[in-house]
């Protein structure tokens, strides 16, 4: 897949938010850190600059080192982000695949975290927690099952490893199986993400159904400003990060390039009014809907 490859808009927004202090040598959080050693690996890729895949290195230790636990990993280091999310932990088994590339040693802590997480999180021919408690001793109270998080499941293990989590996978593909047919998804990032999984297994059943349905609602969802709603019912919502994941999922699946230019562009001058105008999510993930790089398969 050929995606934007803005690379001056990254550089310059990364040197901004390190000067800031928002990322990387912010507040660790999972779901933020994983786009971001993916992003940084993805500059090594294209400028063969050591310096980036070090930064990549010294952000998974530092993940381990403060978010880490016994089994799994903390949703974020803020007091407010206790427990684990099961779709966090996916893309971070995503961001250790990636890492794979350049050292081994991450495909296998990839496999070693899967087969910690996936016991408690997983419930055979039922579904997968969306969140636990932070000693992965149950589910935390008030949280039921994820929609997407077989789908975060499966494709996670499948790239890092189809034989060594077979067992795993197996149990994934039949929750999906069982939901894919029926499933409609009717949230920005939600469907940004579908999209993005849909590319690394195009020919499956699950990814033809998702991957139309996906593309028929974000065009319901398109606002003619510059960007996707929240849900097709609140037309005036708009989430920065959220329409960067969009674009994403778009680029995965070479769609609506012209909508990608224009929320880019949208939300470069966008300002909400509120904390996510200085949160990590919002400036890593514009620089990889910027440049989605080892994001896209291929």
């Amino acid at each position: 897949m050929q995606g934007l490859k803005d690379i001056d808009y990254v550089l310059e927004k990364l040197a901004w938010m390190r000067a800031e202090k928002i990322w990387p040598n912010g507040l660790r959080y999972l779901w933020t850190d994983a786009f971001g050693v993916i992003l940084l690996a993805s500059l090594y890729e294209a400028l063969q600059e050591q310096e980036y895949l070090d930064e990549a290195v010294k952000v998974i230790s530092d993940v381990r080192r403060v978010l880490g636990r016994d089994r799994g990993i903390r949703i974020g280091e803020a007091p407010d982000r206790h427990g684990q999310y099961f779709h966090y932990l996916a893309m971070w088994l995503y961001a250790l695949h990636v890492m794979g590339r350049f050292d081994p040693a991450y495909r296998t802590e990839g496999i070693e975290l899967a087969r910690d997480i996936h016991r408690p999180f997983v419930v055979p021919q039922r579904g997968v927690f969306w969140k636990m408690k932070e000693d992965l001793s149950g589910p935390e109270p008030g949280f039921g099952f994820g929609a997407l998080d077989a789908f975060d499941g499966y494709v996670a293990y499948r790239l890092l490893d189809d034989a060594e989590l077979a067992a795993e996978i197996a149990e994934m593909k039949a929750l999906i199986n069982a939901c894919a047919a029926d499933l409609i998804i009717s949230q920005d990032l939600g469907l940004g993400m579908m999209l993005w999984m849909t590319q690394f297994f195009p020919n499956e059943a699950w990814a033809k159904i998702q991957r139309s349905r996906s593309l028929a609602m974000l065009d319901r969802m398109w606002i003619e400003d510059g960007y996707f709603c929240r849900e097709p019912q609140l037309p005036h919502i708009r989430i920065a990060f959220a329409n960067y994941g969009v674009s994403v999922g778009l680029q995965s699946v070479a769609a609506m390039p012209e909508r990608v230019t224009r929320l880019n562009a949208y939300f470069d001058s966008y300002r909400s009014g509120d904390e996510y105008d200085w949160e990590s999510i919002t400036h890593v993930m514009s620089c990889n809907s910027h440049f989605p790089g080892l994001l896209l398969r291929g």
